[in-house]
């Protein structure tokens, strides 16, 4: 393999890939990067058995061949390397970088032994860029962290012929957001899968340079590939029994409160400041026209700020705890500036929307307190 490849580019895939390659793998083969040089491309690939990259890069091929070297080592070397060409050559099991005043050999493995990784879609789906890009922020910190149920760390999809619906929970709050599809382009079979929140957080850092992203359901392999660019990002599914979360979504509510996002969230940050020492817990309560949010610690002392609040319904006495937190990564997530809250009882999950998207809906349980 002998190439030309400009460092801003090299830099910026070896970059991504590292994120894919194990830290502390079984098979030392896992820990490298992969470059595969093919007539007027450069392809650098990685993986962790669960999620691999694949990324294609113009670059000036004289000779053509491959090789495995170490992420960490290739990945700080060319990051620290001056913004211009690098000339690359591979030598049995060694990488030759050279670049004006500098030459390094890095030490590299046979790539037959490298795990095979998909470089292209067969039977593409388009998703739309827009709408996948807000929603994965409106998603995936709704995901689980407890790897004893591993379903719940992903991300439920559920497809029909005129929507994608998304949903996460980790068993305290539950994100859920649909996205209409244009019919009469393509269509999805019918069905659902489990995908794992690493790939769609790398999928969302990706979107913003890509004009589009392409999806395609190996159902026989249990993977999905996502097509973005010149990048290639495929992950193994989750398997298991997703909860069915349609039924702890409240169908109706007693009372409904609209007020303005960014005074609330003040006041859920003002009132975290004595939360974090009392089990992060911060206390709602409800009057004609507005809302107290309460704060109090047996260390710290204590904290009230009056949110003015549209509510209908019957608010006598009536009082609600959550986790600030929880609060906190809802609002982060709203794009509009007014949010609604609906409640039933003080047991029973709030329901939480952004006014100005009808397609986005999020659930928090109440946290139990003593009177």
């Amino acid at each position: 393999m002998k190439l030309t490849i400009l460092q801003e580019n090299l830099a910026k895939a070896v970059t991504q890939a590292s994120r894919f390659a194990s830290i502390r793998p079984q098979l030392p083969i896992l820990g490298n990067i992969l470059f595969r040089a093919t007539k007027t491309k450069l392809t650098i690939s990685s993986t962790n058995l669960e999620i691999s990259v694949l990324i294609q890069i113009g670059a000036k091929i004289e000779e053509e061949g491959q090789i495995s070297v170490p992420s960490k080592v290739i990945s700080e070397l060319v990051n620290n390397l001056p913004k211009e060409n690098i000339n690359i050559e591979s030598e049995k099991e060694q990488l030759k970088i050279k670049t004006s005043g500098f030459s390094s050999n890095v030490l590299g493995m046979d790539a037959t032994d490298f795990p095979k990784i998909p470089g292209v879609l067969t039977k593409p789906f388009t998703l739309p860029k827009k709408e996948i890009l807000e929603s994965l922020s409106q998603i995936i910190f709704a995901t689980s962290i407890d790897e004893t149920r591993p379903v719940l760390t992903g991300v439920l999809v559920i497809f029909d012929k005129k929507n994608i619906i998304l949903v996460a929970t980790d068993g305290f709050r539950l994100s859920q957001k649909r996205i209409l599809l244009d019919v009469q382009k393509e269509s999805l079979a019918a069905g659902e899968i489990v995908i794992p929140k690493g790939i769609l957080g790398e999928v969302g850092r990706s979107l913003e340079e890509v004009s589009e992203v392409q999806l395609e359901i190996q159902e026989k392999e249990k993977q999905v590939i996502f097509g973005l660019g010149d990048v290639i990002l495929t992950s193994r599914l989750l398997e298991g029994d997703y909860p069915d979360f349609e039924k702890i979504i409240p169908k109706s509510s007693s009372i409904t409160a609209r007020l303005d996002k960014e005074d609330f969230l003040r006041a859920v940050k003002l009132a975290s400041i004595f939360a974090r020492e009392a089990a992060n817990i911060v206390k709602l309560k409800l009057s004609r026209d507005s809302i107290k949010v309460l704060a109090e610690s047996s260390s710290s002392g204590s904290q009230e700020t009056d949110v003015e609040a549209k509510i209908e319904g019957e608010v006598k006495g009536f009082e609600i705890a959550f986790n600030y937190h929880f609060l906190e990564d809802f609002l982060h997530s709203v794009a509009g500036e007014e949010v609604k809250m609906e409640f039933t009882t003080t047991d029973k999950a709030g329901v939480f929307t952004d006014t100005s998207d009808p397609n986005y809906l999020h659930l928090i349980m109440p946290v139990r307190v003593q009177s």
